[in-house]
């Protein structure tokens, strides 16, 4: 199966890490973030790997080469300029059957196959993973009705949301629906692909999940993967 992996981000809020390492290359325990991502992958039964590449791109060809040391295929796709998180899939070529897309800098417990096995059930032509969030403002939340008054207040309230993981499948009847060498993202494109009347859902994970943005984020993932080694890479166990 094909996967493709967004790794061309500046990763700005990782500032200043990010200015001469990419944020694919984030160590993780003892493994680039991008690494354990190509691990999972291999577990899923994924055989061919093309990354989205563009700041620090050399960096990222030369620690990852072919793949042959993952037991990979893995291939590079350059942005000249930034198109974007779903804008660069249009530049891929022979995307000719249901394939993965990830952000280059997740760390889940997720496995790939069972969102690709609940996109095929469902014959959709996007799958998105979802998690559950729960947010608290730790603050006196004020409702009013844009004038003076204020009907309502609440205080340090806990919301509830149901977020992108930035895993999905596709069809590649969605490559119709992104222009080539325009900047377009994921939200977007799924207004679009709704819009057309094609069919959009989601696979619901509950489990362990975290994006790398942020610093504090990326000292939590650090910590939880050398508490959870064999949750993320359980190959490790088996071998």
């Amino acid at each position: 199966m094909r996967a493709v992996i967004l790794a061309g981000g500046k990763g700005t809020r990782l500032a200043p890490y990010t200015k001469i390492l990419p944020k694919p290359l984030m160590p993780i325990g003892e493994f680039p973030i991008l690494e354990v991502i190509l691990r999972q992958m291999k577990m899923a039964g994924i055989d061919r790997v093309t990354l989205t590449v563009g700041h620090l791109s050399s960096l990222l060809r030369t620690f990852f080469q072919d793949g042959e040391a993952w037991g990979l295929k893995i291939e590079y796709s350059y942005e000249a300029s930034p198109l974007g998180t779903a804008g660069p899939i249009a530049l891929i070529e022979d995307l000719n059957d249901t394939f993965l897309v990830t952000n280059g800098d997740v760390l889940t417990t997720l496995r790939f196959s069972d969102v690709v096995a609940f996109h095929r059930q469902h014959r959709a032509t996007a799958t998105i993973a979802v998690h559950h969030r729960k947010v608290k403002i730790d603050l006196g939340v004020i409702q009013w009705n844009g004038k003076p008054e204020i009907n309502g207040y609440i205080e340090k309230p806990t919301y509830d949301y149901c977020v992108s993981m930035g895993v999905y499948v596709f069809e590649p009847r969605v490559l119709q629906y992104i222009p080539k060498g325009q900047y377009l993202d994921f939200p977007d494109l799924v207004k679009i692909l709704l819009a057309a009347g094609e069919k959009v859902v989601g696979y619901e994970f509950s489990g362990y999940w975290q994006d790398l943005g942020r610093p504090d984020d990326y000292e939590q993932a650090a910590r939880d993967f050398e508490a959870m080694r064999a949750e993320f890479l359980p190959e490790e166990v088996t071998a």
